[in-house]
């Protein structure tokens, strides 16, 4: 029976592949550990819990030789926006952190899941149809240290035969986690602005087309490629994946066929909106479809109609406090 670390399982992608895990290979198999203790109730007290920087690499191994682990989700990181903020404080966490997560799993042979981004790319790559091979020259620190990542990972395959595999995630779309200082905020914000205001204004142009992704397919794609034959495997990391394409505005028109009183305006934040412009305007995954068998599940009016069930359902009350208190 797998034996199951997920680094970062606090933040937004990682509460809801740990949930996913837990129900495939038993809650007492997978191990959450977290910086932010915030949402460690949503884990679950009764499950294994431990707080880890992972930075600290003394406490990681310690706590993968406890556990015996054999596989490990690397999610901990600084987001794009918050990265520009804190650009020291992101390489060591980005870079040094997942250094720190491949020595150890070169040291207790764990395979490793480090998920990349669209961020990962920069002006210079082709926006539309980005290949999966392409020049990569981000602009960003976020995207710098995913570059790094990237290579770092595949460093680590071929120097030392460590099991990485890894994603090139777009904008991802959740209702269980807010998120927690990307360039693509807004197009989770924008959710809990409309049922609760009928009002959103966005930091991005209403024009800034970028890939998006729903969690649930962001999740099926992160555990379909951990159990992906290694043999198909010609890239192993850094797999463009992708699921829907649109703007703002397109965002905002598929949520007024659902709220037809809902109303959008702009002030743009040029950190941010300078970081969207830099990004891919549709990636090319054909790459994961035809290597691990890739497939979403979830387009844009779907995305839309549950996203606003979901809100409009489960703890309203305690998602709008937190996106007042943001």
């Amino acid at each position: 029976m797998k034996k199951i670390l997920v680094t970062g399982a606090t933040g937004q992608i990682g509460v809801e592949l740990t949930q996913v895990l837990r129900d495939k290979y038993g809650a007492e198999n997978v191990i959450a550990a977290g910086y932010n203790n915030r949402l460690a109730s949503e884990l679950t007290q009764a499950d294994p819990y431990c707080r880890l920087d992972v930075r600290d690499a003394s406490a990681l191994n310690k706590i993968v030789a406890g556990y015996q682990c054999d596989t490990i989700y690397h999610l901990a990181s600084l987001l794009s926006a918050v990265a520009e903020t804190k650009p020291i404080e992101a390489w060591d966490i980005n870079v040094n952190g997942l250094l720190n997560v491949l020595e150890t799993a070169r040291t207790h042979g764990c395979a490793v899941f480090f998920p990349s981004s669209i961020g990962a790319f920069g002006p210079e790559t082709p926006a539309f149809d980005t290949p999966q091979d392409t020049i990569q020259r981000p602009n960003s620190l976020y995207g710098i240290t995913k570059v790094a990542g990237e290579l770092l990972c595949d460093y680590y395959f071929h120097r030392y035969g460590v099991d990485t595999c890894g994603l090139r995630y777009p904008g991802l779309i959740s209702h269980k986690t807010l998120p927690g200082g990307g360039t693509t905020d807004y197009a989770v914000d924008i959710f809990y602005a409309a049922v609760k205001y009928r009002h959103y204004d966005c930091f991005l142009r209403a024009d800034t087309q970028l890939d998006m992704m729903y969690m649930p397919d962001a999740v099926a794609a992160a555990i379909t490629l951990m159990e992906a034959d290694s043999a198909t495997l010609k890239h192993r990391n850094a797999f463009n994946v992708t699921a829907m394409s649109f703007t703002p505005g397109q965002l905002a028109a598929e949520i007024q066929k659902h709220l037809p009183d809902f109303t959008i305006s702009y002030s743009i934040d040029p950190v941010r909106q300078a970081i969207a412009d830099s990004w891919p305007r549709h990636m090319d995954d054909s790459a994961a479809r035809a290597e691990w068998g890739w497939k979403p599940i979830y387009d844009l009016p779907a995305t839309v109609q549950d996203m606003l069930k979901q809100i409009t359902i489960n703890g309203q009350k305690t998602k709008e406090a937190a996106y007042v208190a943001r």
